[in-house]
């Protein structure tokens, strides 16, 4: 038996819209977990995300996650406090644990098959971080939680999010914002008519300084032309929305 093609076949769920991606990586901030709250995991929101990423399922996409830990801790922010950097970071990297263990859990109660690989060794909660193998639960239907970051310091989830699509073989990234539409041209926070920024390239957003993804993995995206799509997780039909093809928030392409 071989490995399942990437593409959607349409003939398999009679009725169901096709997909025109076949494998994708979901980028989910911290922050996105909180739901109104200040800080922790929101189960509510969990179990909203856990409902969009079984509708994508359902049209026969492979899903991989990719989870940052804004919510319980950041290595930015442990750093301004006088904490060594590398120290900072491996408690974030840990802290993402955390989050992928409640998110397998809301996916699990969804009726998903999932498994969290971790890059830092956590045996008795996570499978290790093996690319080949989480290539094969993909294609077996599995949703694969990418934890503990890359496993090295001074490398964010955002970073994971654009090595991990690259290393599957993932169509395209889709970065879940916390009620924010896309990209917006200015800091909604100090200019509240802010405009949404519906295309540009990735080249654009690190000229601009638009806070789409850190440097870094923008640059990794652009160079392999990976296109990212940033959308409002609060409207649970964007993601099943933006994989038929329809045009929601913002999307970074390489022209």
């Amino acid at each position: 038996m071989g490995s399942k093609p990437h593409a959607h076949d349409p003939s398999t769920e009679a009725g169901a819209p096709a997909s025109v991606y076949g494998r994708i990586v979901l980028k989910l901030s911290g922050e996105a977990l909180m739901g109104a709250g200040e800080y922790g995991i929101d189960p509510e929101r969990v179990t909203a995300i856990a409902r969009q990423v079984r509708n994508a399922t359902d049209l026969g996409v492979e899903v991989a996650i990719v989870v940052g830990a804004g919510n319980i801790f950041r290595g930015v922010s442990g750093t301004a406090a006088g904490m060594d950097r590398s120290t900072a970071d491996y408690m974030g990297m840990i802290a993402t644990v955390l989050n992928a263990l409640a998110i397998q859990d809301a996916l699990e109660k969804v009726g998903l098959t999932t498994r969290v690989q971790s890059a830092i060794a956590m045996q008795e909660v996570a499978e290790p971080y093996i690319r080949r193998r989480a290539m094969r639960h993909l294609e077996k239907q599995r949703v694969v939680i990418f934890a503990g970051g890359t496993g090295n310091p001074f490398f964010t989830t955002d970073t994971t999010a654009a090595l991990r699509a690259l290393e599957i073989g993932a169509q395209c990234i889709l970065m879940a914002k916390n009620n924010v539409d896309g990209v917006l041209d200015a800091d909604p926070r100090l200019i509240p008519d802010a405009k949404l920024i519906p295309q540009l390239t990735h080249m654009e957003a690190i000229e601009r300084g638009l806070r789409v993804m850190d440097t870094t993995a923008l640059t990794l995206c652009m160079d392999n032309r990976l296109p990212i799509f940033v959308f409002n997780m609060a409207d649970e039909s964007n993601i099943g929305r933006i994989l038929s093809g329809e045009h929601i928030g913002t999307r970074v392409i390489t022209k």
